[in-house]
């Protein structure tokens, strides 16, 4: 199998990239905004991957680099929801116009598949768990507009241009070489100002947390096992949730400094177009026979850890 990941050098697509050399030669795709060669530097050193330093939005260029591959992962986008709101066009950009031109991309070349990295933002501000079919609220953020105007694309190629699609809709994914997300945004803080730590919002917010170890194997799972639906969607995530409060709480425990106090803010949101509470029903793909190996709460734990070493060095 010959595999082409766009945002291959990011945090989800470098760890999908570790799994998927088992399977054939691999081609990442990224335009580096975030992305870092050093995630790849084993696999590039051993000529098992070849990265492609350009932008999803050349679509000839990203044309020209997907010839020759069977299975198309489409994880790139904006890495940061709230950027959203200091330039609308981003999601516009990178998630809607970049999926586009990823899908026409797999059909100029007769791809055979193509895996679609989601989110549960497409959801919209509901507390509600919910499975793949309840999409009665829209999404609240243009990062989530982004995601469901994608998925609504893979949807429309895959029934006119007979192309196995596959959507898998993430919980917040963590652990090791993130780029973003809550638990890097503190410990980061943390190491700037060791004395306290200010949180966005009142600490309440909760959601399903889902490791990134956990991410890849479902999506490769999906892909291997999934048959029947065009497209086939699966929501990827725990089945609980982990409040920003705990987050804060264990990012502090893995500091230098154990005693900083946390500064909350009092808004139930963190920023405009944040969802507070999410859960997302895994029923539909512990059905196919896939469980996540962590809970929402251990991914966390786990995931601080990791990256506590990463930001602050030794462990501490």
């Amino acid at each position: 199998m010959r595999s082409f990941v766009v945002g291959g050098a990011g945090f989800i697509g470098s760890h999908l990239i570790d799994r998927l050399i088992m399977r054939g030669p691999v081609t990442a795709y990224d335009n580096m905004s975030v992305g870092k060669r050093e995630f790849l530097a084993t696999h590039l050193a051993s000529g098992q991957v070849t990265l492609v330093e350009a932008d999803a939005l050349d679509l000839d260029k990203l044309t020209a680099a997907m010839r020759g591959h069977d299975v198309v992962f489409h994880l790139a986008a904006n890495p940061e929801a709230r950027w959203g709101l200091e330039r609308t066009r981003l999601d516009l950009e990178q998630g809607t116009i970049a999926t586009y031109n990823a899908l026409e991309a797999a059909r100029l070349i007769r791809a055979k598949q193509f895996v679609l990295a989601s989110s549960g933002t497409v959801y919209g501000n509901i507390d509600a768990a919910c499975g793949e079919m309840d999409l009665g609220h829209l999404p609240i953020s243009l990062y989530g507009a982004s995601k469901l105007a994608g998925e609504a694309m893979v949807a429309a190629f895959a029934e006119c241009f007979d192309l196995d699609g596959y959507i898998c809709r993430f919980g917040n994914v963590v652990g090791p070489r993130g780029t973003h997300g809550a638990i890097l945004d503190f410990c980061k803080k943390l190491k700037a100002h060791p004395d306290y730590l200010d949180v966005l919002g009142d600490g309440r917010q909760a959601k399903p947390y889902l490791h990134v170890r956990d991410c890849v194997l479902g999506l490769l799972f999906v892909l291997d096992h999934a048959r029947g639906e065009r497209p086939a969607v699966y929501n990827l995530a725990p089945g609980d949730q982990t409040s920003l409060k705990r987050i804060a709480a264990l990012c502090v425990a893995a500091s230098p400094n154990r005693h900083a106090r946390i500064e909350f803010g009092t808004g139930a949101q963190g920023w405009r177009g944040d969802v507070p509470r999410s859960r997302l029903k895994p029923d539909k793909l512990a059905a196919l026979g896939f469980r996540v190996g962590y809970s929402s709460d251990d991914a966390v734990r786990l995931a601080v850890g990791e990256v506590a070493r990463e930001v602050f060095g030794s462990p501490v």
